[in-house]
């Protein structure tokens, strides 16, 4: 569910419901053409796509990060845990095209980065892959 779709009644009524907060980051350097941050934006969609659709229901996708900064470590741990202090029990962040690193993600529950994961389990693995990430972090 993204967050524009809620209302505020509704929020307080599944709310118990949506425990999982994803931030998807597209990691745009701002040295893309407008074709470039496009496929950049399609390949982030299709990977957001392995987690807000089977587990609709439970996951509440908020906005994107998009552009790459020194600090951007510091910036998605400040929000993991301000989306934890407002409601969310677990916090995943995305990346189709960023590389970040779980260590530096401390706020975080799960970090996914898909040009990490293909390189790891291959193209036919991520789906799979991912799928067993999200099962394990609601079993802790």
């Amino acid at each position: 569910m993204k967050f524009s779709e809620m209302t505020q009644d509704s929020w307080a009524e599944l709310q118990l419901y949506l425990d999982t907060c994803l931030i998807p980051y597209t990691a745009l350097t701002g040295k893309q053409s407008p074709v470039e941050t496009t496929e950049a934006l399609e390949r982030l969609r299709d990977f957001l796509d392995l987690v807000e659709i089977p587990f609709k229901g439970r996951i509440m996708t908020y906005p994107a990060f998009h552009y790459a900064c020194p600090d951007m470590s510091m910036a998605l741990n400040t929000l993991s845990k301000q989306l934890k202090s407002s409601g969310f029990k677990y916090v995943v962040i995305m990346s189709s095209d960023g590389v970040l690193e779980q260590t530096q993600m401390t706020s975080a529950d799960l970090v996914l980065s898909r040009s990490v994961l293909v390189q790891e389990v291959g193209e036919e693995g991520v789906s799979r892959f991912v799928g067993e990430k999200i099962r394990e972090l609601w079993k802790r």
